[in-house]
């Protein structure tokens, strides 16, 4: 029995249904911008797609146990995700670009991490602990209502949240952890309710962190959440669902402690201890903005519910988010991965932040909506101005500033991007005007136009905006440059180049790049401008005459110096 009385005072009125096809046209204009129309961006992004371009023309197993691009080892300790994209560029029809072909796993794992997000929230309001309190003639929330609205606000409070943005839209391990985790999530989230679902989630969410770079973390998962079934005090699990729980997660660590142990899959990572204020200012500005604005629901929850926090085994809707994000959190400040391992915690903490809904007073609730229409209004206009300022050259001022950013990039038209971009902005204003008016209250609503303004900035980046953000984050305007002056030609030799600029020359340039130090005779050689020195130790110079250097038009640091092999056609 629940022994501290619940903060939730909530009427049946209160948990009216989000529309589910409203709900699913802001998963799908979230979902879809980056994925499509847009080029490999560096570094990770590019990177992670040329060891999946090197596995999917290798027949070689052992390849696919150690992926290499041109035998540079790939440093996240992760292999599903690269299987993934070389296995969707092998079923992929050619007309299907390889690039957009790799994204498709990756677009349809992002998909499932809101699916399993919004699972997890759901079962865990569900639980009776969590349950607003009941009146004493009726009209309190039904079970079923208040967890439906409570998981949409769970869902609309992961989107909202600015961390997820890019590393959602990329084809990095990142993501793949990210989809795993949330599996794991829902697993343990829905297991008194949902025994088979639950356990599919767990057996293949253990083992999925563990191939997608993530072994440690998974472990540590599985580790706490079978002391947590083997000491005594877990509220409202039986019998036969300890031990079902116990061979579950046993079976899941085990499996995910053999695959890390046989695949060689552990990194040692850990970061030496922060010493300067510098160090502590700049995490903290990471939790700041990659957790906006789920944060400050958090603490709005803890200090609403900490009543509860004495008891988090009988209340494991606050203390199984708490669980399952404090691991991201603890990796965050004690590796290297910073921001990527943060990302873990973001659904743990979109389900914290959903708590906070039943205790919102009207004052706060305006307060949001105020707050969020000025923000992501204002970033609108910023984002049109900005893109008017590209196309015309009026403002100047704007025109001026992506001159100078992006040195020689010609804006291009897009009548589809302009399309939808318009449609976004025309129903954020029709959205801003229904929640700004006099409505009946819901739950959820405190949490859409900050979901909704998250979703419209994003789309607006990624249409408007993206021929520019390819020109300045792509390779794709060095390499067009680059192959003017090299034109066609089997291979090239390079050196000093790192994986992202590898994966760039043979996706982009569409050559073979080769070791120098190696036994090739390509005609053309690539040198880092960074490596210059320690050429003349890797190739003999006399064979070599320099022909010019290219560089990456938004970054000078980023330039390639071009040799020919002297004597060749």
């Amino acid at each position: 029995m629940n022994s501290q009385p619940s903060p939730a005072i909530v009427t049946q009125d209160a948990v009216r249904s989000l529309p589910r096809w409203a709900l699913l046209l802001l998963c799908l204009a979230y979902v879809v911008p980056g994925y499509v129309g847009r080029e490999p961006w560096r570094s990770a992004d590019i990177a992670a797609f040329g060891y999946m371009l090197e596995l999917a023309g290798s027949a070689r197993w052992q390849d696919w146990w150690q992926p290499t691009l041109m035998s540079i080892p790939a440093d996240t300790g992760a292999l599903l995700p690269y299987w993934l994209g070389a296995w969707a560029m092998q079923l992929a029809p050619g007309w299907v670009a390889p690039d957009f072909a790799a994204r498709i796993p990756f677009m349809l794992m992002l998909a499932g991490t809101l699916a399993a997000a919004w699972y997890a929230v759901y079962y865990l309001a569900r639980h009776p602990t969590a349950q607003p309190v009941a009146f004493a003639f009726g009209g309190e929330a039904s079970p079923i209502d208040y967890a439906r609205a409570l998981a949409d606000g769970g869902l609309l409070a992961l989107v909202a949240t600015l961390g997820l943005a890019q590393f959602s839209h990329e084809t990095t391990p990142a993501l793949a952890q990210l989809f795993f985790g949330t599996l794991v999530f829902y697993g343990l989230a829905a297991f008194p309710f949902r025994p088979l679902g639950s356990t599919l989630a767990l057996l293949s969410g253990l083992p999925g962190l563990t191939l997608s770079g993530a072994p440690v973390t998974a472990l540590i998962y599985g580790g706490l959440c079978l002391a947590a079934l083997l000491t005594p005090g877990l509220a409202h699990l039986g019998p036969a669902e300890r031990r079902r729980g116990l061979l579950v997660l046993l079976a899941g660590t085990l499996a995910s402690a053999a695959l890390a142990w046989g695949a060689d899959l552990i990194r040692w990572q850990i970061a030496p201890w922060r010493t300067t204020w510098n160090d502590w200012r700049s995490l903290a500005s990471l939790f700041l903005w990659f957790c906006w604005p789920v944060w400050p629901l958090v603490l709005w929850t803890l200090w609403h519910w900490r009543r509860q926090l004495t008891g988090l085994r009988r209340h494991r809707h606050l203390g199984l988010p708490l669980t399952i994000g404090s691991v991201p959190l603890a990796t965050t400040i004690a590796t290297l991965a910073g921001d990527r391992a943060l990302l873990l915690a973001l659904p743990a903490l979109a389900a914290l932040a959903a708590f906070a809904l039943p205790t919102f007073k009207r004052s706060m609730a305006s307060l949001i909506d105020w707050f969020t229409v000025l923000f992501f209004t204002a970033w609108a206009i910023v984002i049109w101005v900005v893109w008017v300022a590209m196309e015309t050259g009026v403002p100047a001022k704007p025109a001026a500033n992506v001159a100078r950013l992006a040195p020689e990039f010609e804006p291009v038209f897009q009548w589809p991007a302009f399309v939808a971009a318009g449609l976004a902005t025309l129903a954020w204003v029709a959205l801003a005007r229904w929640r700004t008016g006099r409505h009946r209250t819901a739950l959820w609503k405190s949490l859409v136009l900050p979901a909704a303004g998250t979703t419209l900035c994003w789309l607006l980046l990624m249409t408007l905006w993206l021929p520019a953000l390819d020109y300045g984050r792509s390779f794709a305007p060095q390499m067009r440059e680059l192959r003017q002056l090299i034109g066609d030609t089997p291979c090239v030799e390079v050196h000093g180049l790192g994986a992202p600029q590898v994966a760039a020359v043979r996706f982009h340039g569409g050559w073979t790049p080769m070791p120098a130090r190696g036994p090739a005779n390509c005609r053309w050689l690539l040198v880092d401008i960074n490596a210059q020195a320690s050429l003349p130790a890797t190739v003999t110079l006399s064979e070599w005459s320099p022909v010019g250097q290219v560089r990456r038009p938004t970054d000078k640091n980023e330039t390639l110096l071009v040799y020919k092999r002297i004597g060749a056609p």
